[in-house]
């Protein structure tokens, strides 16, 4: 039997608009990007790229584990957020740290143990598993280490000029004081500092620690007050007939005062509503399956894009936007906010309680539409605070 051929997309429009690319061009990237290689005749205008790949971006590999980021350096439009994709054996460890910006995470895969320390003393040690939150304030000290499975997460910082690799490290602090300095500080002698390490570690391959009950230190000056952990997975969700919606802000994770956010699933043939939000930009990661998203701001500018796992989509805040899932399998995608609430506002709930005449006479619609706007079952993820 001959073998099927794949079809190479061309940049032609249904409606005759285009022509062929004889090349070069990267062919299994427009494959991917069906709305940009023929973007729909509804875009318009000039708009920012809004869109950037985890997979274009320099790894940073250490014994112990990986990482990568996305900034405003790769992504000029992202302002408010910083997103970074790391990696930790079992045993490997992100080491001792703290900086300016704050730390919020989902964990992605495996498990992992954090811990932290804040201004007064006071410790949070806990084991993190897939689907659960962890939010270190500014400047708080904390580190991570991979448990038996090692672990991957995502990284979100409230600055999205940030970068990981700006931090104020344990080792590093260590490796620019005098060793005299530090031995009249912890009053032990000055060779007890003869093989520290000549720089940043930033990630190094330690050892799977023990069960928590067991390598727990207790702070003489107790726990922290509020929980930096919280279980986003184990959350109740909001389901409608196309998806679900999972929401983490400070109404139930109260210490993440910077970083509200939302996992969102959307079943094959569904899409997450027209919505936008209020408050502040959104930084999305998508974690599996594929999708697409049309952007619209003022003056009549439009711009769609494809998404898969492991992108990061960026929307300005107030422009309008919706993600439809275009793959056989679930699209997961956390959508997060430089804010201590999600807000957002539904365009179909809006219309809904809008007087259906000036509806109407606004977009010459007629009573089947009007009625749809009162339709609880459409494959849709309604914006969750209007459930």
């Amino acid at each position: 039997m001959q073998e099927r051929r794949c079809r190479i997309p061309q940049p032609i429009r249904e409606d005759g608009a285009g022509a062929t690319d004889p090349g070069p061009r990267d062919i299994m990237r427009d494959i991917e990007n069906p709305d940009m290689l023929v973007p729909p005749a509804t875009d318009a205008g000039l708009l920012p790229n809004l869109k950037f790949s985890f997979s274009d971006t320099s790894m940073v590999l250490k014994m112990g584990g990986w990482s990568r980021e996305i900034t405003a350096r790769e992504l000029p439009v992202a302002t408010t957020l910083a997103g970074v994709n790391m990696r930790l054996t079992p045993g490997g460890v992100r080491e001792v740290h703290w900086h300016i910006a704050s730390e919020w995470s989902y964990m992605l895969s495996g498990s992992a143990r954090i811990t932290a320390v804040d201004q007064c003393g006071r410790n949070f040690i806990a084991d993190i598993g897939p689907g659960d939150l962890w939010y270190f304030p500014p400047r708080f000290p904390h580190s991570l280490q991979g448990l038996k499975d090692g672990c991957e997460f995502l990284l979100l910082f409230d600055d999205g000029n940030f970068s990981d690799l700006n931090t104020l490290s344990l080792s590093d602090l260590f490796a620019h004081y005098p060793k005299d300095v530090l031995a009249a500080n912890f009053c032990v002698p000055v060779d007890a500092f003869n093989y520290l390490p000549s720089g940043q570690v930033y990630i190094y391959q330690g050892t799977v620690p023990g069960p928590l009950e067991y390598e727990a230190v207790q702070s003489p000056y107790g726990l922290v007050p509020q929980s930096f952990k919280h279980r986003l997975l184990a959350q109740e969700p909001i389901t409608t007939p196309g998806g679900s919606v999972r929401i983490a802000d400070t109404s139930n994770f109260p210490v993440a005062k910077t970083t509200a956010a939302a996992l969102v699933e959307i079943k094959p043939g569904a899409m997450r509503e027209i919505h936008w939000h209020p408050n502040n930009d959104e930084f999305q990661y998508y974690i599996a399956g594929q999708g697409r998203m049309t952007v619209f701001a003022e003056n009549g500018r439009a711009r769609t894009f494809n998404y898969r796992a492991g992108d990061v989509g960026y929307v300005p805040v107030g422009y309008v936007h919706y993600v439809q899932n275009t793959g056989p399998e679930t699209l997961w995608f956390l959508e997060a906010f430089k804010s201590d609430r999600f807000e957002g506002v539904s365009l179909n709930q809006m219309m809904a309680v809008t007087p259906p005449e000036l509806i109407a006479s606004n977009l010459h619609v007629g009573p089947k539409f009007l009625n749809a706007l009162q339709d609880e079952e459409l494959p849709v993820i309604l914006c969750p605070w209007f459930s």
